[in-house]
């Protein structure tokens, strides 16, 4: 079995990564497994006490989600790296699910996890679901090849990451916020690579309420189309085009008098060409 190096990537939830580390600790084997803690933007580091748990913790200060793992990638020797949120609980196989996964589909130089919520998002946020914004994978129970991968379960080659490079520290939390995940599939599937979804793979992810704000919803799909234009070149008419449409479709949706869930989908939409608008012009005036 390939040599896994699991990288935990936490920010503010200590409560969460205590209950991770405890779901994991009893998968880690000896040298088949190294694990680490890639903590940041807080000025102290989490205190982590779980009896006989090996593992490296990672700090900085300074906010940067992709610069901590990449530090983190840097002091792995595993073939495959892992990577999961602290906001999820992977179930009690994952870490065998994983190495599977890689062993028995060489074709795949990446792994796009399955996540489902941890509890029933419409019972946990009511009628404020719609603006949850999970990241949710669940493409059924067959192994397929997608297009990306998603951060808070995911995984690679690490001859795949030597090859495309590592995570681009513009983007993702603590940067411009978003698109980390997405800029990186990009690279593998130029450089000729595949990604997979593995369905065995599976965590849940936490499902908090207080995140089910329509406010906070359209302010993170307006960074990430924000992000979309430093990694993607987009014109000012595709965007305008971009724009039209998606408002159009909202007005429609609420003369239609849509449902929540419908009403919500597309203000994400347009919020993300808002974003996108907002980009170009800040990189025209530079």
């Amino acid at each position: 079995m390939a040599k896994l190096s699991i990288i935990v990537a936490s920010h503010q939830r200590p409560s969460s990564l205590a209950r991770l580390l405890h779901s994991l600790a009893p998968q880690l084997v000896g040298d088949r497994h190294e694990l680490l803690v890639a903590e940041n933007g807080t000025v102290a580091s989490t205190p982590i006490a779980i009896p006989d748990l090996q593992f490296v913790h990672l700090h900085d200060p300074r906010p940067g989600k992709c610069r901590i793992q990449n530090r983190a990638i840097a002091l792995t020797s595993g073939e495959i790296l892992v990577f999961l949120d602290d906001d999820v609980v992977p179930a009690r196989d994952y870490l065998k699910a994983v190495e599977a996964f890689f062993a028995d589909h060489p074709e795949f130089a990446a792994m796009k996890g399955r996540i489902l919520p941890a509890e029933n998002p419409e019972v946990a946020a009511g009628e404020n679901a719609a603006y949850l914004d999970l990241p949710l994978v669940d493409h059924g129970e067959e192994v397929i090849e997608v297009r990306g991968v998603i951060g808070a379960n995911m995984a690679f080659r690490a001859s795949a990451l030597r090859m495309v490079g590592l995570f681009d520290e513009r983007l993702g939390p603590g940067a411009a916020g978003h698109e980390e995940e997405t800029e990186l599939s990009q690279r593998l599937r130029r450089a000729g690579l595949h990604i997979g979804y593995a369905p065995r793979a599976l965590v849940w992810h936490e499902v908090d309420s207080r995140r089910a704000v329509r406010s906070r919803f359209i302010r993170i799909a307006r960074e990430r189309g924000f992000c979309r234009t430093l990694h993607e070149r987009h014109s000012r008419g595709e965007v305008l085009i971009k724009l039209t449409l998606a408002a159009l479709r909202l007005a429609l949706a609420r003369a239609l008098k849509a449902p929540v869930a419908r009403i919500a989908r597309e203000e994400r939409r347009l919020a993300i060409a808002q974003g996108m608008r907002d980009g170009l012009r800040r990189l025209n005036a530079h």
